[in-house]
């Protein structure tokens, strides 16, 4: 845990709700979402079956309630940059906060990772899908040529395939997190450039 991040874990810590999102993802990667029951998450808790119930019902009201805690900071930064001009400094800003919240949202990532299924079932990935072509949306130029169009679509997967691809790599999660940035940003300033801007 970095610095900066100390603050929101301690909030974390204190939300009961939070507390079991948190929890129950860590049950979910151990031992599988399958496999994973309620009575469990509440016992690692340390709470009775009855309060965990106050919060959620299933396994399935959880997932999808971290899933909507994580589209939420993605849907405020779509409305961040479609009311910014659309100039490289834009577009580069978007990575950078893109790039924090994907860090803030790590173990839900591996769970969708690991459990392509159950996030079918659940049509979480479909919401996913829309807000990840919100944001290309922004990043591309539609008059760009096609190579560039790619590149900017790209700078976007390349901040996810850093998350899941560079976890066993030597080395600290931050200076890892910053290096995939460097070359995400490297993409989009170089897609824009070629559309002929001059921002």
């Amino acid at each position: 845990m970095g610095v900066t991040m100390d603050g929101t874990k301690q909030q974390r810590r204190g939300n009961t709700r939070q507390r079991i999102q948190d929890v129950a993802l860590e049950l979910f990667a151990e031992q599988g979402y399958e496999k994973t029951s309620l009575r469990e998450i509440a016992e690692r808790l340390d709470v009775t079956k009855a309060a965990l119930y106050y919060h959620f019902k299933t396994k399935e009201e959880i997932i999808v309630s971290l899933f909507e805690d994580l589209t939420k900071p993605i849907g405020d930064l779509i409305e961040w940059g479609r009311s910014q001009p659309h100039t490289l400094e834009t577009k580069q800003e978007m990575m950078r906060r893109y790039s924090l919240v994907l860090a803030g949202a790590e173990p839900l990532f591996r769970f969708m990772h690991d459990n392509q299924g159950t996030v079918r079932d659940l049509r979480i990935g479909d919401i996913f899908k829309d807000r990840m072509r919100e944001l290309r949306d922004i990043l591309i130029d539609p008059e760009a040529e096609l190579v560039d169009q790619v590149r900017s679509v790209s700078a976007m997967f390349t901040l996810h395939a850093g998350m899941f691809l560079m976890q066993d790599l030597e080395g600290d999660s931050e200076k890892r997190r910053e290096a995939v940035l460097e070359v995400a940003l490297d993409l989009v300033t170089q897609a824009h450039r070629h559309a002929g801007r001059q921002d």
